[in-house]
């Protein structure tokens, strides 16, 4: 099918600009931007008057699941969730149940997904060492050769320091991305909630910054030796962005994003005891709240994602330091990026650039971009909805969001991927 889609406002991040022009789609790809390409006959038109035609998001972190977990959610939800939702891209970490660490694993998933039609595109994180063990290293050419776009170890700790050199050298001979979330675990210990006021005042076992900057600074300085790619995942201190913004300074090969809740809550939400709130790493102080911004803004934290955890109800109505960690985001990243932009932290092709264009580039997948040639997947963004977030209308089978009653503006109204519309309101 070849489909024009007409009146819209590109959103184009890598170049800053906003356009207003047609797009014509032929055989999956973008075949001509403004005018069509000669003897291209249109079979399906989209009117996108008053709407703004972005690339389809890429999420760098979203957990689904499946395999493993089908009691909080699966393939077949979670990515209909996700298309919904403008985000055509996922990428998944390797805590799945079997991890993945072998090519079985990810020719299950990919099977799962070709399943269900046309879902969100499945980009697997593979294992950096066996069931996530921390002490022998995955066969990662294997794994690389398969489909994993990367390599981490998920919140799991390496049995030593030696053990990351070795396997952060290796990755950094076969040109392998390394994803890090920095978490120095004596210091997490027990912790639930970010060390301050707050946490006294609940009598909430404390996780101080440390617990994450210490641990980014051990892997910054191991970057430093081995010269392997790293992105370094949900950040969530001021100090961390600082570390960041110095590392990249000084030419070190490195990215970062930061969870789009880190964002706009601070521990002040955690009321008393929500456990809706509870994260690891943990809501973070307004100051710190300020600094992601700014570091999102000047693009020393280059992507936005959801750190997308769906949860059975049960899971979340345990006492706070016992309740499940996460947030079910996969409903509401764009919508919270939206209010970015009306908040005037970025600007529109700013926020665009950092949920498809750089996670794109960071780890070597087809998108992010509006261009002839580029694939075909974009999502049409409705200006003119207003909408309540109410978790029994999610799509995603987990609920537990911690934006309840919020107020929206915009919604995706149309969804492509690969050439085919694959959601439309």
């Amino acid at each position: 099918m070849t489909i024009r889609i007409s009146h819209g406002k590109l959103i184009d991040p890598a170049n800053n600009e906003v356009i207003e022009s047609d797009i014509y789609i032929d055989k999956g790809l973008i075949a001509g931007i403004d005018q069509a390409p000669d003897s291209l006959v249109v079979d399906h038109e989209i009117d996108a008057q008053g709407c703004w035609v972005v690339p389809g998001l890429i999420d760098c972190q979203a957990r689904l699941r499946d395999p493993g977990q089908p009691h909080k959610a699966n393939i077949n939800s979670e990515t209909w969730a996700a298309v919904e939702n403008g985000i055509t891209s996922l990428c998944i970490p390797p805590d799945t149940s079997p991890v993945i660490d072998n090519s079985a694993t990810v020719e299950l998933i990919s099977h799962r997904n070709e399943m269900h039609g046309f879902g969100a595109r499945i980009y697997p994180i593979g294992a950096l060492t066996r069931e996530l063990g921390g002490e022998q290293l995955s066969n990662l050419v294997s794994l690389k050769g398969n489909g994993c776009v990367a390599f981490s170890n998920a919140t799991q700790p390496l049995a030593s320091n030696l053990v990351q050199r070795r396997a952060m050298d290796y990755a950094a001979g076969e040109d392998m991305l390394v994803v890090i979330q920095p978490i120095d675990f004596d210091l997490l210990g027990n912790g639930c909630a970010h060390e301050g006021a707050i946490a006294t005042r609940l009598g909430l076992p404390a996780i101080p910054e440390a617990a994450e900057t210490a641990a980014l600074a051990k892997n910054i300085e191991l970057v430093a030796q081995t010269g392997a790619r790293t992105h370094f995942g949900q950040l969530s201190c001021a100090r961390s962005v600082d570390m960041i913004r110095r590392a990249k300074h000084k030419g070190l090969p490195v990215s970062a994003d930061c969870a789009i809740h880190q964002l706009f809550l601070t521990d002040h939400d955690i009321g008393h005891f929500d456990s809706s709130k509870l994260t690891i790493p943990p809501l973070r102080s307004s100051y710190d709240r300020q600094a992601l911004r700014e570091g999102v803004a000047d693009g020393s934290i280059d992507c936005i994602c959801s750190d997308h955890q769906p949860h059975e109800a049960d899971a979340k109505l345990r006492p706070f330091p016992s309740a499940e960690a996460g947030i079910s985001g996969l409903d509401t990243l764009l919508a919270l990026a939206l209010r970015l932009v009306e908040e005037g932290v970025l600007s529109l092709p700013q926020v665009i650039n950092r949920l498809s264009l750089n996670p794109a580039r960071i780890f070597g997948l087809p998108g992010g971009m509006i261009a002839e040639g580029e694939i075909a997947d974009l999502a049409i963004i409705d200006t003119s909805t207003h909408w309540v977030c109410r978790a029994q209308d999610f799509l995603s089978q987990g609920k537990n969001t911690a934006f309840e009653g919020w107020d929206f503006n915009a919604s995706v109204s149309t969804t492509i991927i690969d050439g085919i519309v694959v959601f439309q309101r």
